[in-house]
């Protein structure tokens, strides 16, 4: 089975429950933990397939973990790597930047071809996101705080959309 290394940073733990929500929603792959506080900048390139994730703190910061870890992304080679990203964000609280630390953190990767798992801007309300490009955002979104009863949905669509991208 192979293997995707998820990596994602968390302070209160939100970001990690969603990390493992998303480890258990995939069948065809085997999904490695990786919280970037722990974790040697160089673990990355082990894995063909990796996801990262990051909360948004304060005014549309990667949670505080990410921001030194983030640099180290850009001297790794992505050649033959598939990329996606999640972010959480609070829409009603920061509508004129949500999710913006998951904008943040796609604006880091060196090769913005790599990166699948587009996600739709139906179903959500806010004003202005450093994650959306062209229409969509460059990761799945979710929102904790306002829409916690579509997390689980939402994963479970990104997962299976992520399963046959990564298949391809």
């Amino acid at each position: 089975m192979k293997e995707i290394g998820l990596f994602y940073g968390s302070t209160y733990g939100m970001t990690e429950t969603v990390a493992r929500k998303i480890q258990s929603a995939f069948r065809k792959f085997r999904v490695m933990l990786h919280n970037v506080k722990d974790a040697s900048a160089d673990l990355p390139e082990k894995y063909d397939f990796l996801l990262f994730g990051t909360s948004a703190w304060g005014i549309g910061e990667m949670q505080s973990d990410w921001e030194n870890w983030v640099f180290s992304l850009g001297k790794m080679d992505f050649s033959g790597k598939k990329v996606a990203l999640f972010g959480l964000g609070d829409q009603k609280k920061f509508p004129d930047s949500f999710a913006d630390g998951l904008g943040k953190l796609y604006s880091h990767l060196p090769d913005k071809s790599v990166v699948v798992g587009e996600w739709p801007l139906d179903g959500y309300s806010y004003h202005a996101s450093l994650a959306e490009k062209n229409g969509r955002f460059v990761g799945l979104v979710l929102d904790e705080n306002n829409q916690k009863d579509r997390t689980d949905e939402r994963i479970r669509r990104w997962v299976d959309q992520l399963e046959k991208e990564f298949s391809d």
